[in-house]
């Protein structure tokens, strides 16, 4: 039942009038909370910061589980990565004062996966966006006129139980309208 509800808030965001913008934020949002290892202080203010944003909390929500299932397979790219940008002799100093910061060791940065999968968080924030921001266009423009015109959906909506709910729907939504 839960895994259905999922489901029709993914539809509901991707059929609302909301901006592809604020879906594909959530979605690259999503993804960046999955790659970083959760219990520590870096992915609470990521989440926290989240709240402040335009973005779709649904999809983020959705996403970072999605992700969170697959991100344990990047983490033999992540190790090395953080480990690689932890041993720079040039920023040893710069670590070791941001170590000294009361709370920010709490964050895990000197973890090597933490590290490495906020790293690439960083790096990939961007093409994710992207991505997203023009699938969720051509869902709009393209792939939703072909469902809504496809046999079984016209089929479906003939049906007695379906066409009920969605006059029903339709009513509520005319007095609701109409009440604003």
């Amino acid at each position: 039942m839960f895994f259905i509800k999922w489901i029709a808030t993914f539809l509901k965001s991707l059929n609302s009038n909301e901006k592809p913008d604020e879906i594909a934020a959530g979605i690259a949002f999503g993804f960046v909370l999955a790659l970083i290892p959760s219990g520590n202080l870096l992915w609470i203010l990521l989440l926290l910061v989240t709240f402040f944003l335009r973005v779709n909390w649904g999809m983020e929500m959705i996403f970072l589980v999605i992700f969170k299932l697959i991100a344990p397979v990047f983490d033999p790219i992540l190790h090395p990565l953080g480990y690689a940008l932890l041993i720079i002799p040039s920023l040893e100093g710069f670590y070791d004062k941001l170590y000294n910061i009361p709370l920010i060791p709490f964050t895990k940065f000197n973890n090597t996966i933490v590290m490495g999968s906020f790293a690439a968080g960083i790096l990939l924030y961007i093409p994710i966006f992207i991505l997203f921001k023009i699938l969720v266009q051509l869902y709009r423009t393209k792939v939703i006129k072909v469902i809504a015109e496809s046999k079984f959906v016209k089929w479906f909506m003939k049906l007695p139980v379906v066409s009920t709910i969605v006059s029903l729907f339709n009513k509520a939504n005319s007095v609701y309208s109409r009440a604003k």
